[in-house]
């Protein structure tokens, strides 16, 4: 059994830089997708519709506003997750958790959308959260040096 040195990428290490790389994608995607539902709400655009007598009643601007934040604030941190640092994947998995809580909140208004935001983020969660410290040791931009 022969030990890897530093500089040398394994297969585990491979997989855990696609998997940070796959995360900050779809936190990104997840987080344009946030910022356009929050202009479209905060327009008072006529494709969100309300259910009555739902027990989490908000106003649409108000909902429009907390989508908008959270999006404009995971398109940030996914640039952090492309360097590979650690308070950007704290960051990813706390954003992924709000987005969750939000679209869950705004069902009435747009129920199927939001549902599929709740799986997205669940995706972004598993991949920012299943790679280890030490598997990332360096920025994902970086070519892999030769043994």
């Amino acid at each position: 059994m022969t030990a890897t040195q530093p500089g040398t990428r394994t297969a585990g290490r491979e997989w855990a830089a696609g998997l940070m790389v796959f995360g900050a994608i779809m936190l990104m995607l997840a987080g344009i997708l946030a910022i356009f539902r929050g202009i479209s709400a905060i327009a008072q655009d006529d494709v969100f519709v309300t259910t009555p007598n739902y027990v989490f009643q908000f106003d649409l601007t108000g909902w429009g506003w907390i989508h908008l934040i959270l999006g404009a604030v995971a398109v940030i941190v996914s640039f952090g997750l492309f360097q590979a640092a650690t308070w950007a994947r704290v960051g990813g998995v706390t954003i992924a958790g709000l987005i969750i809580i939000a679209n869950f909140l705004s069902l009435p208004y747009y129920p199927v959308w939001s549902v599929l935001m709740i799986a997205f983020s669940g995706f972004i969660i598993w991949a920012l959260c299943v790679a280890r410290k030490e598997d990332i040791d360096e920025p994902l931009g970086r070519m892999p040096r030769d043994v």
